[in-house]
């Protein structure tokens, strides 16, 4: 009897943690629909994020800001889920040292993804909502010198 208790109890173990693992695995999936190629265009320049799927745990994203002939702003994005959580790690070029700097998910849903690092200069949130007709809303926000500051982008897929 005692055999069979402790061969019950592996099993539900092993069944468990499979369980756990797929869902652990599955959480960045919801965040596929940011694929794809997303363009804002204004009389300012064109910004630019390019998203792709790295592997069933990681998402791989460049951002710039053209103005004419000149790239104003160079961003490389990593979105990697470790365990049950999504991190959106930003590097920017001539920012930090070159170094990535990181934003633990606190929301996620199929249409909107919420990152934050209070520690963080500016910003301390970055928030992506998905729209209607192929667009995609980046928006940035938190306090820069000392007053709050908000920025969006509204985006076409291309």
């Amino acid at each position: 009897m005692f055999q069979k208790i402790t061969l019950l109890a592996l099993v539900l173990a092993v069944v468990s943690c499979q369980k756990k693992e797929s869902v652990e695995k599955d959480k960045i999936k919801i965040a596929d629909w940011l694929i794809g190629n997303w363009e804002n265009t204004s009389p300012d320049g064109v910004l630019t994020e390019n998203w792709e799927k790295l592997n069933d745990s990681t998402f791989n994203a460049y951002s710039y800001f053209i103005k004419g002939k000149d790239t104003l702003h160079f961003e490389t994005i990593v979105l990697a889920q470790k365990g049950e959580t999504l991190t959106y790690f930003a590097t920017v070029k001539g920012q930090n040292e070159d170094k990535a700097v990181a934003f633990p998910s606190t929301a996620e849903s199929d249409k909107q993804l919420v990152f934050e690092n209070a520690k963080h200069d500016y910003p301390q949130k970055i928030t992506y909502t998905k729209g209607a007709n192929n667009t995609l809303t980046a928006e940035i926000s938190g306090k820069l010198n000392g007053k709050v500051n908000s920025e969006k982008f509204v985006m076409t897929k291309k």
